[in-house]
């Protein structure tokens, strides 16, 4: 018989259970009844933490999202830490960027979110990393503080994004390259 799951390990269990029912099937197709049957639990066990769908899906992608915390980079240079950063999305980030995209059109449509609600319970956590990576390259002397408007210090992972989201696929080193020596660098030195 299994061990019987409380607390932080059954609540765990749920949202991987509505995780992988999500990218699964999408949202169109996501139940609180099909959650229930991957988690091996009882509808009152769910029910009790989540009341619908929507709120079970958010808190799903917020659970899975604190899983892909990246760490700040420190190679000396800005276009070294931006593209370690960058490559690291690259490589690990690929599915997760897709399914927040296609798998949840339809959630976003019915509640009026977008996907940048989503993240932010983990946007300050983010931001702050990025803010170290910048200020280590302002105190090197390598770009002026003043050129550092949130859009900008934002852009090559936003430029990121929309490449991984108009190919589904990793994008090609040369494509990062690109971004940051031909667009990012020039705006902030």
């Amino acid at each position: 018989m299994p061990e019987r799951r409380r607390g932080a390990a059954l609540e765990k269990a749920l949202l991987d259970a509505a995780w992988d029912e999500l990218t699964a099937n999408g949202y169109a197709r996501f139940t609180m009844d099909a959650v229930v049957r991957r988690a091996g639990t009882s509808p009152p066990v769910l029910y009790r933490r989540w009341s619908d769908r929507e709120e079970l899906v958010r808190a799903a992608i917020v659970h899975t999202l604190r899983g892909y915390r990246l760490d700040t980079p420190d190679t000396g240079s800005l276009r070294e830490d931006v593209l370690t950063l960058m490559r690291e999305i690259n490589a690990t980030r690929v599915p997760l960027i897709t399914v927040m995209s296609a798998q949840l059109a339809g959630y976003h449509q019915e509640t009026g979110t977008c996907t940048a609600e989503l993240r932010d319970p983990l946007a300050t956590g983010r931001k702050e990393a990025l803010d170290v990576l910048y200020d280590r390259a302002v105190d090197r002397g390598e770009i002026e503080r003043g050129r550092l408007t949130e859009r900008v210090k934002a852009l090559p992972f936003d430029l990121l994004r929309h490449e991984i989201l108009t190919s589904f696929a990793p994008v090609p080193e040369r494509v990062l390259e690109e971004i940051v020596d031909t667009v990012f660098l020039p705006l902030v030195r």
